[in-house]
């Protein structure tokens, strides 16, 4: 039986991958009218007095929403809202296990950009952060700008930001491999949709040498138009030398690869002609712009895909529990620039320079520092930027 298979009958078993577990026990009528009526209206009036002390008398300080639309699916694509619900589900074991964070899936039935963000917004008030899952590109930009200009807590959209911190994670510490800082560095992304524009936004903030960004119609070429909003922009801040042309063109002479695209889009010949001990992230899943193996022998000097069964898997559960768990810690407003280049750093960092080597730049998903790691070094630079509503907890 094939993984797919084995996922298929246990989720028959399962019948879901989370529940609902009750912290007040309802055993006698003391009980019952401390948990709810007529006791409970003694919170209900403090909330309405001071509505943030809701973080207080309720789990919405450790509450977080994992909302899709189903358009962007795992790699599925547009298949609905009820059938993302079991990557949702997962997406909140994943919170939970990692980072302690309780999340609740929601998979809302439109498609509609207004109707995403007011449903979301009415709902915000219930959580102490949203996690957008699974929009496709470019509604899912449009949804966070406009929820992140009306909401009092985190939105945070994982498909571009939580990849985008673990991609500058690796860069950094394959830059370290290859002894090239990332100022020195033109880096080429295949992919400007969600995850590639929000990679080289992220990598710009670490004053990455040049990027190149690249789609199915080559090199992106703001004189063609045809441009969304978001590559528009990042046309006019990347290529610096205004190369024109295909992916292979792009690649000539670069010093890294980043692949949030398609299969079997990079040839040997094309890790040929990049600069010397390149850094390769193949990360189409479930097979790579170009296989490892393939890779390494055109002359590769780090690869890294999306998968666990080779060396550098490029993971966002290296991020997101960490960065969420840190922001709720902190109850802040946002999930900032600088709080995903604290995630990034904090991630590198966990990989010390005697372990550091070609086929190990990121720690292990099940490496217990590192929801820890991350999540203090976010609530740091959350304190540090204003962000915060509560100061850095102490270190146990």
């Amino acid at each position: 039986m094939d993984v797919r298979q084995e996922s298929l009958q246990k989720h028959y078993q399962w019948q879901g991958k989370i529940e609902m577990s009750v912290r007040a026990k309802v055993q006698d009528s003391k009980a019952l009218s401390l948990a709810y009526t007529p006791g409970v209206a003694e919170p209900c009036m403090v909330i309405h007095e001071d509505v943030d002390k809701s973080f207080e008398l309720t789990r919405r300080h450790n509450l977080v929403a994992v909302i899709t639309d189903g358009t962007a699916v795992l790699g599925l694509g547009d298949i609905g809202p009820e059938a993302g619900m079991p990557v949702m589900e997962g997406k909140c074991v994943l919170f939970k296990e990692f980072g302690g964070v309780d999340a609740v899936p929601l998979c809302l039935k439109t498609k509609d950009v207004d109707e995403l963000v007011r449903t979301i917004y009415l709902l915000s008030g219930s959580f102490g952060g949203i996690n957008l899952e699974d929009i496709a590109a470019p509604r899912c930009f449009e949804v966070e700008r406009r929820l992140k200009e009306i909401c009092d807590i985190p939105v945070f959209h994982d498909d571009q930001h939580g990849t985008a911190v673990v991609v500058a994670a690796a860069l950094l510490n394959g830059a370290r491999v290859v002894g090239k800082e990332l100022k020195e560095i033109t880096c080429v992304i295949n992919g400007a949709g969600s995850a590639g524009c929000a990679i080289a936004k992220l990598l710009l903030q670490f004053g990455i040498g040049d990027l190149i960004l690249a789609d199915r119609e080559g090199i992106l070429d703001a004189e063609k138009g045809k441009l969304t909003a978001a590559q528009l922009e990042l046309s006019k801040v990347t290529n610096k030398a205004g190369r024109k042309g295909s992916l292979a063109d792009a690649l000539k002479g670069a010093d890294a690869f980043v692949g949030v695209s398609a299969p079997n889009l990079v040839s040997a010949e094309m890790i040929q002609s990049m600069a010397k001990d390149p850094i390769v992230l193949a990360m189409a899943n479930p097979t790579p712009e170009i296989m490892p193996d393939k890779a390494l022998q055109a002359g590769a000097k780090v690869v890294g895909t999306g998968r666990s069964d080779f060396d550098n898997q490029i993971n966002n559960v290296l991020a997101f529990p960490g960065i969420f768990r840190g922001a709720l810690d902190v109850r802040a407003r946002d999930i900032n620039e600088e709080m995903k280049v604290a995630a990034a750093c904090a991630i590198a960092g966990l990989v010390s320079q005697e372990e550091l080597n070609p086929g190990y730049i990121l720690p292990k998903a099940f490496d217990p520092r590192v929801g820890k790691t991350v999540a203090r070094a976010v609530a740091k630079a959350a304190v540090d930027t204003g962000v915060a509503r509560l100061p850095l907890p102490r270190e146990e």
